[in-house]
């Protein structure tokens, strides 16, 4: 609920203008919910309607993608862009191709995106995209056919000052190989600044792949150094999902002293209580493109369940979900809290729900939210943008040690500013305020509100 009358005014007309965008209203809200908390003590947001310019896209651009199937026949997918702020730094933020698309999820994101990508200290703005092409299932030939197609239309609004797209869900580095080379060919000019999540050989970064999971263990084990005084090493941790993020999620936390026991897919998931065997995931998840029940297949001791959200009711002491959005809701995460965890740290964007993020508020289990904890990602897609703007590399080794440190950085400054509004701890409302308060000031500085 909304105390400030300003505030309530602006969330209703985000929800009347776009009635049907329930993702990209539970985003707003959240958002809302932590500025009720220093609205008053700035007349100057409503005076210069500050927030009513934050919550409303710069720009959104929607366009047809036609592409050829292997069978000759002509197919039509939707295609987005929305270039959300770009108040701090040119538009970034990943690309989906995933058929539930659509325009309530993009803005979501895009919104997550602008507060995300101020927390990291680097100037860099907030966008999404993408379409509601599904690459599974869809041979090499096709993806290209549509990723050129998408790309036709894209490049007009993209560009390494302007806007500089990434992957996401359903884009990995096959997409992002196909999208640049079209971007090449269209622009006859090797601009490697205009995508993130390139290839080592023109223009990638190392470690960019290992990014969004290694961060998110890096600013958990800050927050259960310094809020628990406490450490991943011989706890039990449950990760939903099986791609990117959750895969090197786990390697991470391996890597700290931990067992992780489950890992899951959209059709369900897989409890090995001696411990997941990376090495068979990789081969499944990376290496054929294969389904999580691969691994009980080929792991004796291991079981596979149907029905990805059964994961949580495996006990664990830390819970990172890494799947996707809202797959944890109240029942669940009371399931969570009774099994005894400790601490949540959120890997996928929005993968709680508002009151899941209460209970284990309320249960005091240490919680940490997407837009910090999973923002290891565009930290070090932003360090492939300077690597470029250099035209250098950085080892592995240089790359992964400033992902460390922005990510430790990002923790005490969102637990600062939990500290400053009266809210010890609460890092939801530390995220929230710390990102828009940067947003906002640049915002206000260049008079663009």
């Amino acid at each position: 609920m909304l105390n400030s009358e300003y505030l309530q005014r602006v969330y209703s007309q985000v929800v009347t203008r776009d009635p049907d965008q329930k993702e990209f209203h539970q985003a707003v809200l959240e958002v809302l919910e932590s500025l009720d908390l220093i609205v008053d003590k700035h007349p100057e947001y409503e005076a210069n309607g500050v927030i009513e310019s934050f919550v409303e896209p710069e720009r959104v651009v929607t366009f047809r993608v036609p592409w050829v199937d292997d069978q000759g026949k002509v197919q039509v997918n939707r295609g987005y862009r929305v270039q959300f702020n770009s108040a701090i730094g040119p538009y970034k933020g990943g690309l989906r191709f995933h058929p539930t698309v659509n325009l309530s999820i993009l803005k979501f994101l895009g919104f997550e995106q602008i507060l995300k990508n101020s927390l990291t200290g680097l100037p860099i703005g907030g966008a999404k995209g993408g379409s509601d092409f599904d690459p599974k299932g869809k041979s090499d030939a096709e993806v290209m056919r549509f990723c050129q197609s998408f790309m036709t239309e894209l490049y007009r609004h993209i560009g390494q000052f302007t806007d500089v797209p990434a992957g996401d869900i359903g884009v990995g580095a096959r997409e992002i190989g196909y999208l640049f080379g079209q971007y090449r060919r269209i622009r006859d000019a090797h601009e490697a600044g205009i995508l993130t999540g390139k290839g080592l050989t023109y223009g990638g970064s190392l470690a960019r792949t290992e990014a969004t999971g290694y961060g998110l263990c890096y600013l958990t084990a800050e927050m259960l150094k310094c809020m628990k005084n406490d450490s991943f090493a011989g706890k039990t941790v449950v990760i939903s999902g099986s791609g990117n993020v959750a895969i090197f999620a786990a390697e991470k936390a391996m890597a700290l002293g931990a067992k992780v026991v489950a890992l899951s897919d959209s059709n369900g998931f897989v409890h090995d209580p001696n411990g997941i065997q990376l090495d068979v995931v990789k081969d499944i998840k990376l290496g054929h493109r294969g389904r999580i029940k691969e691994y009980a297949e080929r792991v004796a001791g291991s079981t596979y369940t149907e029905g990805f959200r059964g994961i949580w009711t495996i006990p664990c002491d830390i819970a990172l979900p890494c799947a996707t959005q809202n797959e944890i809701d109240e029942d669940i995460a009371k399931t969570i809290v009774k099994n005894g965890a400790m601490a949540v740290a959120e890997g996928a964007n929005m993968p709680c729900r508002p009151e899941a993020i209460r209970v284990f508020q309320e249960a005091g289990l240490l919680f940490a939210p997407a837009k910090a904890a999973n923002a290891g990602g565009v930290a070090t897609s932003a360090l492939e943008m300077c690597q470029n703007s250099m035209r250098y590399s950085w080892t592995f080794e240089e790359v992964d040690a400033k992902l460390k440190s922005i990510m430790e950085h990002i923790f005490h400054n969102i637990y600062d500013a939990s500290k400053d509004c009266g809210v010890t701890g609460d890092l939801v409302v530390g995220a929230n305020i710390a990102g828009f308060k940067k947003v906002v000031d640049a915002m206000l500085a260049q008079g663009i509100v």
